[in-house]
């Protein structure tokens, strides 16, 4: 039955139905959020490896 797996008409069609759903008006809200919650992502990643790297490590041979 889906030994072909995805095509592009099946992105299509599922893109289609999530715009009838959703409605043009909910679409660029969700993906403002989208976009805030990624950079939100991201800067708290850089903040955390800036972090990390700051602390002084221990040395391994004693």
């Amino acid at each position: 039955m889906l030994r072909n797996g995805l095509e592009p008409w099946h992105l299509l069609i599922v893109a289609l139905v999530v715009i009838m759903v959703f409605g043009s008006k909910k679409l660029p809200d969700m993906a403002r959020s989208l976009g805030k919650s990624a950079r939100i992502l991201k800067s708290e990643a850089k903040a955390m490896k800036t972090e990390s790297g700051a602390q002084p490590t221990a040395p391994e041979h004693p």
